[in-house]
């Protein structure tokens, strides 16, 4: 049977006790069924053969009653009940499973649970609200993380450098046919200048028709001059053209009469340059007349 003044003299003020904390003004206790916090002979959950109290578990607050006749079973020693969400409710349930309990007792529940369901509202809100979120790095994995990227940056830029190398050489037909060969990147590129030479095409045929006035003095007097030694150049150079021209005439008359004279001689030249021509064959054909037998007289 349990004694609880026994008990109190034992884990008391002269006696140890695992839960107690001293302090200099008082004496706490860190037993979790404590309904005050404090380590005094009307609120320890040891010395009290008649005891309650209220915790919370996962946003959820519970009300613990002592059962003393369960002393021999501590597991199943406390019974537990549910209180409602609504905070009138749940004074209400503390007063009905707590009627014939001492007026300190049921009066220090009501309190804990007050101050419980304050701190979960001002957790809620905490929630909702943005706040910074410290986020502790260390060094290693900071320059772990920067080689990684600079790797990855090296290999991506070696990537397209060897894209674009197997392109070219593909434009150039290096390889020739190759059989199985991805040309997924060729297409693309190929793609991309077609893109490129259509809207290449769309300006240039925007520009089409597009007049533009310039002013007088825009023109320069060394533009005009420039405009004038050009005239004179393409002169010069037609005068040019004419003489070289007839100086080619004057020549191939010449290399004709050569090849005539050579011909009427029957001498081929004696450089030998100028092959002989073979002649064309001709059939001639003589026809014959014959002058009819003169008839003789019959007598």
């Amino acid at each position: 049977m349990q004694h609880d003044d026994v008990i109190w003299d034992v884990i008391g003020n002269t006696q140890f006790c695992s839960f107690k904390v001293k302090t200099k003004s008082q004496n706490f206790c860190r037993n979790e069924y404590n309904v005050t916090g404090l380590c005094n002979r009307s609120s320890c959950p040891l010395a009290n053969s008649q005891y309650a109290t209220v915790r919370e578990e996962k946003g959820q607050c519970f009300l613990y009653m002592k059962v003393i006749e369960r002393a021999a079973f501590p597991a199943r020693m406390w019974e537990k009940v549910k209180l409602s969400k609504n905070y009138e409710k749940a004074l209400e349930q503390i007063d009905e499973n707590l009627i014939y309990w001492p007026r300190f007792i049921r009066h220090k529940c009501k309190q804990r649970f007050t101050k419980i369901t304050q701190y979960l509202i001002r957790m809620r809100k905490l929630v909702l609200k943005r706040r910074r979120k410290l986020v502790p790095l260390s060094r290693k994995v900071e320059t772990r993380e920067r080689r990684k990227e600079e790797k990855a940056l090296i290999a991506a830029q070696l990537d397209n450098a060897i894209e674009k190398e197997l392109l070219e050489r593909l434009k150039q037909g290096t390889y020739g046919d190759i059989y199985n060969f991805p040309v997924h990147a060729f297409d693309r590129a190929l793609e991309q200048q077609d893109e490129e030479s259509e809207s290449e095409e769309e300006e240039d045929e925007e520009d089409v028709g597009h007049r533009e006035f310039i002013a007088e003095e825009e023109v320069e007097e060394s533009d005009l001059s420039d405009f004038e030694d050009m005239n004179k150049l393409k002169t010069s150079s037609d005068e040019d053209n004419d003489d070289d021209e007839e100086e080619e005439s004057s020549e191939d008359e010449e290399e004709t009469k050569t090849k005539t004279k050579a011909r009427s001689k029957g001498k081929s030249p004696a450089n030998g340059s100028v092959p002989r021509k073979k002649r064309a064959y001709v059939e001639v054909e003589y026809e014959m007349e014959t002058e009819p037998a003169a008839k003789t007289r019959t007598t």
